[in-house]
């Protein structure tokens, strides 16, 4: 091959952070509260210079020799010296090297390493890290690096080719935060366009659940550009035996405790009755593996790491939630494959026909012969129609209840809620042929203290279908339970309602049993006729489906977080333990980093959290996460705990913090007429609640 130089400019660059961080060159960084930055003096951002920036510049080729030229910068774009020696702080770089071979869809990596594996006591190969490499320094922070992987004699010059980098840079010491930055540039050597590209899956949607994603040591690799390039066929985990292929790792992953392997029950997506049975699973949204259950089939990993506790809190056939945004985000219903599908279904063995109905399957080119992508069929063979939602079906024609009006509202009252039900049409509906039709009281609205009970004397809604009566606009429903004697301020009433249908598949004797859910309609009215006060906004529900797409609870009649807090309020308790919202979710969500048991009709201590528990605006809204809380707010009943009761700043900060020292603290600041929390935590203070949670 002619010896020749070839220099070319980045084509695609990732950066990526843990804030949100401005700045411009030279200029004044503007750093959130959430950062631990934004803490720093005047003289100590000046000498210390936080943040790390990564951007490659170029790309050139001396065969056999790659040289990557890249810069690093602080948060004001100034160079840094990647020793640490004239700025503050060492910047580790690390390279990947990758082509996407001619025919293939998927990288391999020229930068891999040999490892034995302990299944087999063979050789496997793994994508990797360049080693062996030199730096050569041009000053601002601009270094050339000269890779120690050399180019074969015979390498694609026509190929796309992907250099990869991560950089960490460990200010941990100075009070700072580890930062980590990402690039990727794609380039062809021959100096063709780039057309063949890997873009399924978008970092945007791992970062809807994780917070950020943050993989490997250091949690150094943010991008799912990045990933791929060692995530591909050609690597396989040397401890188990397992492929780390990203589209079989990842489906593996969050499949977790629902993949037929582990859970020894198959995925009955296309079944008669699309239920659940002790042998069959649907894929719908599954609750929290308890802490030390052991399952039933084989456990799955990747090296040390065991993911069959893994619970994905959605449905497992939402496959939007992660492929979206990409040029090639509908690879999943356009080019179906063993490989890919087998992921998930992994009690399918298309090498003999087992469990496959369609037989022994050689190779792929049959797939969409059976699977085509989207026939615009629910519940049928092709790729999308086999993945429907029972709850999210077309044939549904939905079911809205609307709170038009509360009459009899002075103490003692027993309240009268005027209400319509309607289809998304809006065409109406017979409220009393629901199946299931209810209606909650709760108040005050500065802390919920009372609400209608059941005959175990916890908060509930009262089953109104037998005594709604219908009217010309409507129909009205009279509470039994009344308005206390002394009850002042604004109250709220909550509904709920469902119906059971049964909706046809598309395939012979297929239906399906589905329960239709309406929203959880709120309406406050003033006692007395006096001026009405909505409850605080402190939570937003689509920060919560963020994650979990739609929030579905309680047989999912429960989807607005506003009427959970009705029931889920100060003095309720379950199980011995409380369940007021800002304690029991804070301790769901913990899970297991949680020092003690945390069982409310299921153990949560299992449950695996995949974002940053420190970054309280992933939920809280109008920063209702700081102190000073709002005066007004009950004490929690909370028995089972270290003490009761929990003062109103107590109940949320043990939630997360349950150690015994927490408690006693929490305990030791706390007088009979209130906490002194703020003095120490409140914004502005030394110990603020931004501050300690700033990352």
């Amino acid at each position: 091959m002619k010896r020749r130089k070839i220099v070319y400019a980045f084509l695609a660059l990732l950066l990526v952070g843990v804030g949100i961080t401005t700045a411009g060159d030279g200029l004044k960084p503007k750093y959130q509260d959430s950062e631990k930055a934004s803490y720093l003096s005047e003289a100590d951002l000046e000498w210390i210079e936080p943040g790390l920036k990564l951007e490659i510049r170029d790309v050139g080729f001396s065969p056999p020799n790659v040289i990557v030229t890249f810069r690093i910068s602080e948060d004001r774009n100034r160079g840094l010296d990647r020793l640490g020696i004239e700025t503050t702080g060492a910047v580790s770089t690390s390279f990947q090297l990758a082509r996407i071979k001619p025919g293939d869809t998927q990288y391999t990596a020229y930068t891999v390493r040999t490892r034995t594996s302990r299944i087999t006591g063979e050789a496997v190969v793994q994508a990797t890290s360049d080693s062996g490499g030199t730096y050569t320094s041009l000053g601002d922070g601009v270094y050339r690096y000269t890779l120690g992987t050399r180019l074969p004699a015979d390498f694609e010059v026509d190929a796309t080719h992907t250099v990869g980098m991560f950089a960490v840079r460990d200010l941990t010491s100075f009070g700072l935060s580890s930062y980590v930055a990402n690039a990727t540039v794609d380039f062809v050597p021959s100096g063709k366009p780039v057309t063949q590209v890997r873009d399924v899956v978008r970092t945007e949607a791992c970062n809807q659940c994780h917070d950020p994603l943050a993989v490997h040591t250091s949690g150094a690799r943010r991008t799912t550009q990045l990933c791929i390039l060692c995530h591909q066929p050609q690597t396989t985990d040397d401890i188990t035996g397992n492929p780390v292929d990203f589209k079989v790792m990842v489906h593996k992953i969050h499949m977790g405790a629902n993949l037929p392997s582990v859970s020894g029950r198959a995925l009955n997506i296309l079944g008669t009755s699309g239920s659940g049975t002790g042998t069959t699973a649907t894929g719908s949204t599954q609750a929290p593996i308890p802490e030390g259950a052991r399952i039933a089939g084989k456990p799955y990993g990747i090296e040390d790491e065991d993911f069959s506790t893994v619970v994905w809190p959605q449905d497992v056939r939402n496959c939007t939630t992660c492929h979206q945004g990409g040029t090639q985000s509908d690879n999943w219903k356009n080019n179906p494959s063993r490989v890919a599908c087998g992921s998930c279904h992994d009690n399918v063995n298309f090498d003999t026909g087992e469990k496959h109905p369609g037989g022994v399957q050689i190779d792929d080119s049959k797939c969409t012969i059976c699977h085509p992508a989207d026939t615009g069929l629910e519940f049928d063979l092709s790729v999308a129609g086999s993945h429907t939602i029972p709850t999210n079906s077309k044939r549904l024609a939905g079911l809205k209840l609307e709170i038009t009006g509360v009459t009899n509202t002075n103490p003692g009252d027993k309240p009268t809620v005027s209400f319509k039900v309607s289809n998304t049409k809006g065409d109406p509906v017979d409220a009393t042929k629901l199946t299931a039709l209810g209606f909650l009281l709760a108040g005050p609205t500065e802390d919920y203290t009372f609400s209608s009970l059941n005959a175990s004397g916890l908060p509930a809604t009262e089953n109104a279908l037998a005594t709604t009566r219908a009217t010309t606009t409507g129909f009205t429903y009279t509470f039994s339970t009344a308005l206390p004697a002394d009850a002042k301020g604004t109250y709220t009433v909550g509904g709920q309602s469902y119906r059971l249908l049964t909706i046809p598949g598309s395939l012979l004797g297929q239906s399906f049993s589905v329960r239709e859910s309406s929203n959880n309609p709120l309406f406050y009215f003033g006692v007395g006729g006096a001026k009405t006060t909505p409850r605080r906004a402190v939570v937003d529900v689509k920060k919560c489906n963020g994650c979990h797409n739609t929030l579905k609870l309680h047989g999912g009649t429960r989807t607005n977080t506003d009427y959970c807090v009705m029931c889920h309020r100060p003095k309720a308790v379950d199980d011995g333990l409380p369940i007021n919202f800002r304690t029991h979710i804070h301790r769901i969500h913990t899970g297991e980093e949680l020092k003690n048991e945390w069982t409310v009709g299921r153990n949560y201590n299992g449950l695996r959290f995949p974002g940053d528990r420190r970054n309280c605006a992933s939920c809280h809204v109008n920063n209702s996460n700081q102190l000073p809380l709002p005066e007004g707010m009950a004490n929690t009943d909370s028995p089972g705990l270290f003490y009761t009761p929990l003062g109103p700043a107590a109940s949320a900060c043990l939630g997360c913090h349950d150690s015994k020292d927490a408690a006693a603290h929490a305990f030791q600041m706390t007088a009979p007429f209130g906490e002194s929390c703020a003095a120490c935590h409140g914004e502005g203070r030394d110990f603020a609640v931004s501050k300690v949670h700033a990352r």
